[in-house]
């Protein structure tokens, strides 16, 4: 479905009847483009889909679960901590936004029985990267290849990461092993941050 059409979030929680317990937010676009290019159009696409999409699940799980409670987990990116990559302020933004709204929710609602974090990705081999080196090594574009050098150089564990690697630390996060955890930030980056 588009998650960047309000409705059709609405429609999709109408359709589930009992709503689930947990709410993994993982929609996200990667598009580059240079911030002085970038028009109302294309940075409402990326705010619809990245940061909004998050905002209207999170509002639907939240009104209709009531003090039920539950996990919710939304995906950001380390792009928005520590901004790497040139031609992705739209990104940044989205994903930083996403950040904010997982802290806000773990505050107000936490005593409502929600846990709400949100894992920090970055230098994930997603088909997406894949396809993104693919591109800039046949189209020969020299300051991606070595943007993407450079990050890897980077990366104290010296490669880049696995999505099943998120993927487990998302898991981590929608088990009772961390009932004491929300409003948390999860970095999954191969130490990116830290160094």
């Amino acid at each position: 479905m588009d998650v960047s059409k309000r409705e059709n979030i609405v429609e999709l929680w109408d359709d589930m009847g009992d709503p689930p317990d947990i709410l993994v937010n993982n929609a996200g676009i990667y598009l580059f483009q240079d911030f002085l290019e970038v028009d109302e159009e294309f940075l409402d696409k990326i705010l619809d889909v990245n940061l909004k999409s998050v905002f209207w699940m999170c509002q639907e799980m939240i009104k209709r679960r009531g003090k039920k409670g539950g996990v919710i987990i939304n995906v950001a990116s380390i792009e928005a901590v520590l901004p790497f990559a040139t031609g992705l302020v739209h990104y940044d933004i989205s994903k930083m936004g996403v950040i904010a709204l997982t802290r806000a929710l773990a505050r107000e609602y936490g005593k409502m029985n929600f846990r709400v974090n949100a894992v920090i990705p970055g230098g994930i081999e997603t088909k997406g990267v894949k396809k993104l080196k693919k591109e800039a090594a046949l189209k020969l574009n020299v300051d991606l290849i070595k943007m993407a050098i450079n990050f890897k150089n980077r990366l104290p564990l010296g490669r880049f990461g696995t999505p099943d690697e998120v993927a487990r630390v998302v898991t981590l996060l929608a088990t009772d092993i961390s009932t004491y955890m929300t409003g948390a930030m999860v970095p999954v980056d191969g130490g990116f941050l830290s160094s």
